[in-house]
């Protein structure tokens, strides 16, 4: 039995619960783990690896960088799992060591099977005389321009180097032979986002000998530049030349800048943005054959205080950008291409708030079409009888149809309100474009709520229509963005709903947003942070009551996230009531399951597949009806539950509440994508790679959308 804080509650200590950094190492592992499953399809393999890579790179800008800052200030503040930054840094590089030599031995067969199926990567020296033309034509015509060589001396500092670039470093000598200069030392940075990092062989044979040319032959842009030093160093000699990337510390403290009394919302987030390039930096990657002067060079120059941060990758650096490989059209190297239904109400009548206004309406992305989402929006705009909009914007992609609706709105004097989160980490610069463009139409524009720290997460809508019999509000609630694209990769549900309870709460919490009402009350929303938190916790209360009471108490949590420590406790106690628990948890889980007299009633599963599992919805079997079933934004984390903006909404209508404990039923029978977490914080897999018997929720979900139970649970 574990020890009791007051109040009855277990306390939590390293042996019950998890770092966090080290659980999203977990989740990376599982990631790869879909790389070297063998049914996965090749090129879907070559995702799985470029996902893992993008999520490192973000995983050291955000955490570890701020990890790096509590050294820099003396910081000694520890979570329940007792760790100290320094110890927990070390123990990071240790296990993303493995990971990345994991990774890099993965990369090399997964690139021998793609060298079986004609598709190649090459070096320069493999090139026939022709082959070579054709790439010097492409350098000077396209690469060289793009060029600009950096010399360090005693005149010329070592230069900045941004974060996420590839450079080349390059050591010179003077073809003269005039020694008194001795080696000369100048850094090269490769275009990024102007040119492909993967360059097509055949793609440049066509454009430069005007002839067709069949097949999948690559070269890194590294590589050809590496091979023209010469052309951008006349009169010197290349003795040596060795890659580098740098990650930077990107974690913006916003909450900080307030305090300084920056008043402007908009050039607060501009100045974060500019200063993210400049953050110190938290990872240097090189190639273990790199020379150790060039090593010497770059440590001492970009002011690294210890080697705790250069790593040394077996292979080219950086594996975000075998993305771009995906570009390859070769449909049998990839999954069967899936088209999403429109679900049937809206399929069966193009009276699109008729169809809301008679009954609510759930969408299962992507599973789902995205397209009523976009038909709110658009229909509202153009709807005469519409009259006002609202929405909360938080990551809505580039060429976004739902903004473009926004401001056609405005063209047709709807009348418009837009609560943008500038904070929205990594997309403060789209999401800065899109409110200027907003603002410039006459959209009422929204930066956040009283105190800049808080974000505004939420994902809610409201649409205000005069009908025969007064105003009618339609509202759309969701636990994703309004984003087109990522709308075809993440499982994310979503409901249209007129119910006038729950339309009355969004006006209220629009009102929250835009104007001063600190008291707002809800009847049917659950508001964080004012509310979410307490309510969550009542309700495992109730089961609670009922286990020890001898009834049959049951919670499933679907999240992507599980670290808040009330909640933990919460489920702790729940567990030693006797009420069962299953938790499906994607990403990172501080709970321990399965450890005796503490949690012997909790089991917590990860689903990692095709999909980017999304949805967040909470059961408690034995709430009220109107109580029993919740989805929404938050994931059960300290800073959704305090320290955001989030929307947790019931499901009232019972058709609504079976289709979703069927998602959660189809969920918790998977074992193709699923992981077993257990108390000694590994992960045990289902199905194993390609296990032909496993049940694969995916597939079932691209059947049926809401899965293949039958029976309510």
């Amino acid at each position: 039995m574990s020890e009791l804080e007051a109040g009855g509650l277990p306390q939590l200590t390293s042996h019950n619960f998890i770092n966090r950094e080290l659980s999203t190492i977990d989740f990376q592992k599982r990631v790869l783990a879909l790389a070297e499953d063998e049914s996965t399809p090749l090129l879907e393999r070559v995702k799985f690896i470029a996902i893992v890579g993008n999520n490192l790179d973000e995983f050291f800008m955000v955490r570890v960088g701020a990890y790096f800052q509590k050294l820099q200030v003396n910081n000694p503040t520890m979570r329940p799992d007792g760790m100290a930054p320094l110890q927990l840094l070390q123990k990071i590089r240790s296990e993303v060591t493995a990971l990345i030599a994991r990774q890099r031995r993965l990369r090399r067969e997964i690139f021998d099977l793609l060298e079986r199926e004609g598709i190649h990567f090459i070096n320069t020296d493999q090139l026939n005389q022709s082959e070579r033309d054709a790439i010097s034509y492409y350098f000077r015509a396209e690469v060289f321009p793009l060029l600009t060589p950096l010399a360090v001396d005693h005149a010329r500092p070592f230069p900045f180097i941004s974060n996420l670039s590839l450079n080349l470093g390059v050591y010179l000598e003077r073809e003269n032979g005039d020694m008194n200069n001795g080696i000369d030392f100048a850094r090269v940075k490769v275009p990024h986002g102007s040119l492909p990092r993967i360059v097509r062989l055949e793609n440049v044979l066509q454009t430069y000998t005007g002839n067709a040319h069949d097949g999948y032959r690559f070269l890194w842009m590294e590589d050809i530049i590496a091979d023209y030093l010469e052309e951008l160093f006349p009169g010197m000699t290349i003795r040596e030349a060795f890659p580098f990337r740098i990650i930077r510390n990107a974690d913006i403290d916003y909450e900080h800048e307030w305090e300084e009394d920056l008043l402007d919302v908009k050039s607060i987030i501009e100045q974060g943005v500019r200063e993210r390039r400049f953050g110190s930096v938290v990872r240097l990657g090189v190639p273990e054959v790199i020379s150790q002067r060039m090593l010497n060079r770059l440590t001492s120059s970009l002011e690294l205080p210890t080697t705790q941060e250069v790593f040394r990758i077996d292979g080219k650096l950086g594996s975000a950008d075998l993305f771009e490989l995906l570009q390859v059209e070769r449909p049998d190297l990839k999954d069967p291409p899936y088209t999403p239904r429109l679900p049937k109400p809206f399929a069966q009548s193009d009276d699109f708030f008729g169809v809301i206004r008679k009954q609510d309406v759930i969408v299962h992305l992507p599973y789902d079409s995205f397209a009523p989402v976009e038909d709110f929006f658009k229909r509202a705009a153009r709807d005469p009888q519409v009259l006002a909009i609202k929405t909360t914007l938080y990551r809505v992609g580039k060429n976004s149809p739902v903004v473009n609706a926004l401001l056609e709105a405005r063209d047709n004097e709807k009348q418009v309100t837009v609560l943008v989160e500038l904070k929205a980490r990594f997309d403060e610069e789209n999401n800065l474009e899109w409110v200027t463009a907003l603002a410039e139409k006459g959209v009422h524009v929204i930066y956040g709520v009283e105190e800049l720290s808080v974000k505004t997460h939420a994902k809610i809508s409201l649409v205000v229509r005069r009908e025969r019999d007064g105003l009618r509000r339609y509202v759309h609630l969701g636990t994703g963005n309004y984003n087109a694209s990522t709308a075809r990769l993440y499982a994310d549900i979503g409901l249209f709903t007129s119910n006038p309870a729950v339309a009355d709460d969004a006006s209220r919490l629009f009102n929250r947003l835009t104007g001063y009402a600190p008291n707002t009350r809800y009847q049917r929303l659950l508001v964080a942070p004012e509310y979410l938190r307490d309510n969550l916790l009542g309700l495992i209360d109730n089961e609670i009551a009922v286990a020890r009471d001898g009834g049959d108490a049951r919670l499933i949590f679907k999240m992507n996230q599980l670290e808040e420590d009330r909640v933990i406790q919460k489920l702790y106690q729940a567990s030693q009531a006797g009420v069962k628990i299953d938790l499906i948890v994607r990403g990172l889980c501080c709970l321990r399951p399965g450890m005796r007299g503490l949690s012997e009633n909790i089991t917590v599963k990860s689903i990692v597949g095709r999909y980017l599992e999304h949805s967040r919805i909470y059961y408690f079997r034995n709430a009220p009806p109107e109580q029993r079933l919740y989805m929404g934004s938050a994931d059960l984390m300290r800073r959704n539950l305090l320290n955001r903006v989030e929307v947790v909404f019931p499901i009232l209508d019972p058709r609504i509440q079976w289709r979703v404990l069927r998602i959660l039923q189809t969920d918790l029978r998977d074992t193709k994508n699923s992981w077993l977490l257990r108390s000694d914080r590994s992960y045990q897999r289902l199905g194993g790679a390609g296990d032909q018997a496993a049940f694969d929720s995916h597939a079932a979900f691209m059947k049926d959308s809401f899965g293949v139970c039958e029976t309510p649970e």
